[in-house]
């Protein structure tokens, strides 16, 4: 048993299942009214299915419209299969649930997004900041001189231009 509740999991589990309850009654019944669905998916996921040509059009990420015309809609318990119509040349896919990223439905202003691990680690850069003395930083200069000195490119002392608080009253209209 672990130590903590894994929120994220459950919600994308619950998220996946609604996913594929909708688009259960849809293959059963076909669209309703206005609906339809643009449906986000990493083509990379090992258990996509999909034409060469596709993947080679699409080698990381496709959205399907699934709307007019559609055919052979089968859900499973973790993914589902649809035939297409790209130029007229009908393709069949099979998209894993953990595959997709998005599921919108515009006519009702539904959506849905995934935020997968590789999302949140993705080139995140770790800069190493110098340690620096706080108090130290913030000691003001005691001299007579009331602005702060600093070096100039010459190595000259020069004086440093001080902060400036400003109000944000004074950008208000009146």
């Amino acid at each position: 048993m672990s130590d903590t509740i894994d929120y994220g999991n459950k919600m994308h589990r619950a998220m996946r299942g609604l996913i594929a309850e909708v688009l259960e009654e849809v293959g059963a019944n076909g669209l309703p009214g206005e609906h339809h669905f643009f449906i986000t998916f990493d083509t990379r996921h090992p258990d996509v299915e999909m034409a060469d040509w596709l993947f080679d059009r699409y080698p990381s990420e496709m959205t399907i419209v699934v709307q007019h015309w559609f055919d052979n809609l089968i859900v499973a318990p973790d993914g589902f299969q649809i035939t297409l119509n790209f130029g007229d040349n009908p393709e069949p896919l099979a998209i894993p649930f953990d595959a997709i990223r998005t599921f919108v439905d515009p006519s009702v202003e539904f959506g849905l997004r995934f935020e997968s691990q590789d999302d949140e680690e993705e080139e995140h850069e770790v800069v190493e900041l110098p340690d620096v003395d706080l108090a130290e930083a913030l000691e003001l200069d005691k001299s007579d001189d009331p602005k702060p000195k600093s070096k100039t490119d010459e190595g000259e002392d020069a004086p440093a231009k001080e902060a400036e608080v400003v109000s944000l009253d004074a950008f208000r209209k009146t």
